[in-house]
């Protein structure tokens, strides 16, 4: 078999996992994935925060005069602004669609499947 063909095949297989999750939860799984959703909203809500502790830090960089120098480190520092807010969002906008996409979209108040008994 031809060994680039092969580690290509694996790749792509990395990049798009077939794996989707057929089972219904149980109420440990249930909990589970509330947990993570709850934790990938926390890391969202402290990228903005970093985010804004640097917009405040470059302003006031920017504002100071008579230091020249200061003045580059505060657009720097909105620069670093800018990226962490992109990479914060992107980060929790790839996690939930996946999350999604393994477990499908979790209706609030209650579950996705039905329980066993039909209940």
């Amino acid at each position: 078999m031809n060994t680039r063909l092969y580690r290509l095949q694996r790749k792509l297989r990395l990049m798009h996992p077939s794996f989707t999750n057929r089972s219904p939860l149980i109420l440990r799984d249930h909990l589970a994935l509330e947990r993570t959703r709850l934790s990938n909203e926390r890391t969202l809500l402290s990228y903005i925060r970093s985010s804004l502790y640097l917009l405040i830090g470059g302003i006031a960089l920017v504002q100071i005069e008579g230091y020249g120098d200061l003045r580059y480190v505060g657009y720097l520092s909105l620069l670093i602004c800018v990226i962490s807010l992109v990479v914060g969002f992107y980060r929790f906008q790839r996690l939930r669609n996946q999350l999604d996409r393994f477990y499908g979209p979790i209706k609030r108040g209650g579950t996705r499947h039905e329980t066993v008994d039909g209940g």
